[in-house]
Formats: structure tokens, sequence, C-alpha cells
């Protein structure tokens, strides 16, 4: 399973995260990310703002319509996932 980095612009911590599955929506590009590679634990969705030659820059998705909306379409592609949304 492929793992990205994502610093937290705040506090400048690197995380890692495994993704799960990745989906394009209007020419945007989403990942859904876990912290773990398997079992239960807190995933994200991850919006990409920018891409470099083999960078990308990506922000986690806070916005509850647009979080529905992508969260939705990656429960249809992850079958065997149990999604629960938290706010």
């Amino acid at each position: 399973m492929e793992k990205v980095t994502f610093v937290d612009p705040e506090t400048k911590e690197e995380l890692q995260f495994f993704v799960v599955e990745e989906t394009q929506i209007n020419g945007i590009r989403y990942l859904f990310v876990t912290e773990e590679e398997d079992g239960d634990c807190d995933a994200y969705i991850l919006k990409e703002i920018a891409a470099e030659e083999e960078d990308s820059v990506y922000e986690m998705v806070e916005d509850d319509t647009e979080l529905a909306a992508v969260g939705k379409i990656f429960a249809e592609l992850i079958e065997d996932a149990d999604i629960e949304y938290e706010k």
C-alpha cells in the first residue's frame, strides 16, 4: 500500500498515511487515507490543491458538504469498508 507524508501547516509535524483509494472528481484529485495499514482506525479525505513535478500538495477536506459527497463516492469504491462520519 502506498504511503504519503502529510505536513501539518500549523505545527509543521510530518504525519504518515496509507493511501487506501483515490479518485478524481471534476478535475480534482482526492485521496482516502488511513493512519494504519490494516484494521479499524481513523481515516481522512485529502484534496489536491497543487501539483508540481513529483510532489503534490493536499489539504484535509473539512467542508461538510464536500466531505459527504466525496465520502459517499469512496464508500462505493471501497466495498468492504464500514465508513462512519464524525464532525
